[in-house]
């Protein structure tokens, strides 16, 4: 085929306020380029804030997630142009990891098929992933003499532990979905044909509830792993009272439901975002 356009090389497809972002490069395994990883922060840029989205999902087109990063035009070329070429190539690729990160909105990955190496950063970003049994999850950088970078290795040990992550990262070999799931790096894995639909589920269930509330909690997860209790308790505090700056009624609705309505219980599910007071 000829060579995609950089606004090719993603694509986005918004259904019933679910944003469905995709690598758009099946015949190279969805491998990030330069290109690609341009084009994935200005579509993120471009849904953070719709109306029309809720959630967001990350997956690949075809047989993959993605295999990692691009090895002719991420490094290759970008190493033969020198040093400034290369940091650019990182700061690009990094950059949309870490707005992925703390996007305003949930972001949940569908890990389609392979998922490699610099697949892990976005992987990561995510706040919920969802496996097909049959994916293969890899850290095959050991296997061409290097270490696994760009975040890989942190994300490896966040998620999996230390001796999952050691076998993972030092003897490269592949695990499926299936072993994912148990090692950490997804929530679940599901058969392939079951995928979209079981992701879709989960992203449902997401835009039931409360929005600000949502944004309030993903963010707070992530800080509150690097603190020490203490910290984490003011921060968490701090941060309750920043969420009812932005949805002061929020709360009041959910009380009203419980106490005076009868209508909700907390422990069974989302107040019910549609109804308001009378």
């Amino acid at each position: 085929m000829t060579e995609r356009t950089e606004e090719e090389t993603v694509s986005l497809v918004v259904e019933n306020r679910i944003a469905w972002v995709s690598y758009n490069r099946p015949e190279k395994r969805n491998c990030m380029s330069p290109k690609l990883n341009r084009q994935m922060m200005r579509v993120l840029e471009s849904v953070e804030f719709r109306e029309d989205v809720g959630v967001v999902v990350l997956t690949g087109e075809g047989s993959a997630f993605s295999a990692g990063m691009d090895l002719k035009e991420y490094f290759r070329e970008n190493e033969e142009k020198g040093l400034g070429a290369t940091r650019a190539a990182q700061r690009e690729a990094y950059g949309w990891w870490e707005r992925l990160r703390w996007l305003e909105k949930p972001t949940i990955a569908m890990v389609n098929g392979w998922c490699f190496g610099g697949a892990y950063g976005p992987l990561f970003a995510c706040d919920l992933a969802v496996a097909a049994e049959d994916a293969q999850f890899g850290l095959s950088e050991i296997n061409w003499g290097i270490l696994p970078g760009g975040g890989a290795s942190k994300v490896i040990a966040e998620l999996t532990g230390f001796r999952n992550a050691m076998y993972h990262a030092m003897m490269g070999e592949n695990v499926d979905g299936k072993k994912a799931a148990e090692w950490g790096l997804v929530n679940e894995a599901v058969p392939g044909d079951r995928l979209k639909a079981r992701v879709t589920e989960m992203a449902n269930v997401l835009l039931g509830k409360n929005p600000h509330a949502l944004r309030a909690t993903k963010w707070a997860v992530r800080r509150v792993r690097e603190m020490t209790y203490d910290n984490a308790e003011d921060y968490l505090i701090r941060t309750q009272e920043a969420a009812n700056y932005f949805d002061s009624e929020g709360r009041k609705e959910a009380t009203r439901q419980f106490i005076d309505d009868k209508t909700f219980k907390p422990g069974l599910g989302a107040y019910d975002l549609n109804k308001t007071r009378d």
